[in-house]
């Protein structure tokens, strides 16, 4: 059974990006909002949810706001390069 895929616009993308990051935010927001807080019986439910969810993105499409500046992302970084290293694998 194939699943309709939501419709959305391409913006700008920063350089070092990629378009993948978008698709993986979508992904993210839907397993986030419907497959982990939802409480599926069946695959049936399970897929009739998800098109309910990707329907109501393409009625009502909201775009992927960056909230973190790049010295935010770098010290995030850091902070977990710091916990890491030393650390026996």
């Amino acid at each position: 059974m194939a699943l309709p895929l939501a419709s959305f616009h391409m913006h700008f993308t920063p350089t070092g990006s990629s378009w993948i990051n978008q698709a993986e935010r979508w992904f993210t927001s839907l397993a986030d909002q419907m497959i982990h807080c939802g409480a599926h019986k069946s695959v049936q439910a399970l897929v009739a949810d998800i098109r309910a969810w990707a329907a109501d993105w393409n009625t009502h499409p909201r775009p992927f706001i960056w909230t973190k500046t790049a010295e935010e992302i770098f010290e995030s970084l850091a902070r977990f390069c710091r916990c890491i290293s030393g650390a026996e694998h």
